[in-house]
């Protein structure tokens, strides 16, 4: 029995020596957080970070997307196929196109992403949120998670704070925070810009997070990341789309009618979240087929 254990031992050893050069290895090979530039535009407005707290806050998240690998990777390889959809709907919707960015740091690009807290979708709308600006959520149809849509909802919120606070800095704070939130806050603290403000960790970590964001993606590189656009993840549009306005008693049965299956019927339009659509209210539903 000692010596059994005395083996186990000498082997978790050399795994732990094996593990430790690997990760060694790995951060020799990663190159260091680019450095913190003089400054980063963002939808019109100049950030600058010549300021020694602006300067630290965006140093913290470049270094974390630089070493935070797998999310980062899994973002800029997504990024092709979602950009895709959302870019035309934000020029459409008069939102700078710089916005998409923040929907990377909202789900790292995951159109299946739940918060904790109900966020659903590639925007983490919650369903209230959602409800207020269009959109159906209950336990078939949840359109939280149709791209298109989810966008057009976001769009709709950027614009109603951009009204109200007349700069997009705050308009993207806003989206933590909450319209209310920001507005107390920049009349208790009497500043102009959320910039400006103390706020919670997270939302004083979300501007420069976006920025950080936009940074990474109009240049991986620069934080490591050797991926092209022929690495990316293509955005395939669908087959065809077939417009219901009745029920759908089988999704299953529906997709063989239409050349495919339940489980890619269901990849392609996320939105559907029952194996039926009772659609008791007639609605006109777009369902993309694969």
């Amino acid at each position: 029995m000692k010596k059994l254990f005395l083996t186990f031992i000498v082997t978790l050893a050399a795994f732990s020596l094996s593990y430790a050069q690997a990760l060694y290895e790995e951060a020799e090979a990663h190159p260091a957080a680019p450095s913190v530039p003089a400054y980063v535009v963002f939808a019109g407005d100049t950030v600058r970070f010549d300021r020694p707290d602006f300067y630290e806050r965006m140093d913290r998240e470049l270094i974390s997307f630089t070493y935070m690998h797998t999310n980062t990777t899994l973002m800029l390889k997504r990024s092709q196929r979602y950009f895709t959809i959302v870019e035309p709907i934000l020029r459409e919707q008069g939102v700078p196109e710089d916005f998409k960015y923040l929907m990377t740091i909202e789900s790292n690009l995951d159109p299946k992403a739940l918060s904790s807290a109900g966020a659903a979708g590639l925007w983490q709308i919650m369903k209230s949120t959602g409800q207020s600006h269009g959109l159906e959520a209950n336990s078939e149809v949840d359109e939280r998670y149709n791209v298109e849509k989810e966008t057009v909802a976001a769009c709709e919120y950027f614009k109603e704070a951009y009204g109200k606070f007349g700069d997009w800095i705050t308009a993207a704070a806003s989206y933590n925070a909450g319209q209310n939130g920001i507005a107390r806050r920049l009349e208790s603290q009497r500043q102009d810009t959320a910039l400006e403000l103390w706020m919670p960790e997270e939302t004083m970590r979300y501007i420069f997070r976006l920025l950080a964001a936009k940074m990474l993606f109009e240049d991986p590189s620069a934080f490591g990341f050797d991926i092209g656009r022929e690495d990316m993840y293509p955005y395939i549009p669908p087959r065809k789309i077939v417009t219901v306005s009745g029920p759908i008693p089988s999704l299953v049965d529906f997709a063989e009618e239409h050349g495919t299956t339940y489980k890619l019927l269901k990849e392609a339009n996320l939105w559907l979240r029952s194996d039926k659509l009772t659609n008791k209210s007639g609605r006109t539903y777009s369902i993309a087929i694969p």
